[in-house]
């Protein structure tokens, strides 16, 4: 089980930072992902590791906590177009490639998601 949180209503260059905590599966094993669904979009690849979308390059960073089966979403710099639902998602399956990962098809498990709300 992945459960999102820390979304919330923030202004325009602001911050937030989203937690993932995983439960029920063997979190080391696993390989960690996030992705966004904007309203009326489908849903896309925002981080990966050190690989993120163009779209969020030098504002957002992925980091994880093995000791406490967390990973994080650090957002900075905040637009109104980074307004979707987060989630985050585990992979069991292995690749060289980094884009392999930002399929959203080859995830086995994902979050609820959280609601992040940038005001211009």
């Amino acid at each position: 089980q992945l459960v999102e949180s820390g979304g919330g209503l923030v202004q325009a260059g602001g911050s937030l930072r989203l937690s993932c905590a995983a439960s029920g599966l063997p979190f080391n094993k696993y390989h960690l992902g996030w992705f966004r669904q904007a309203p009326g979009k489908e849903r896309v690849f925002v981080v990966f590791g050190e690989k993120l979308a163009n779209s969020v390059k030098g504002r957002f960073a992925f980091s994880r906590d093995n000791a406490k089966n967390t990973v994080y979403l650090q957002m900075n710099s905040l637009k109104p177009d980074d307004t979707a639902v987060y989630y985050c998602a585990a992979a069991l399956r292995t690749s060289d490639s980094y884009s392999y990962y930002y399929k959203s098809e080859i995830y086995d498990y994902w979050g609820q998601g959280t609601e992040v709300t940038v005001s211009s």
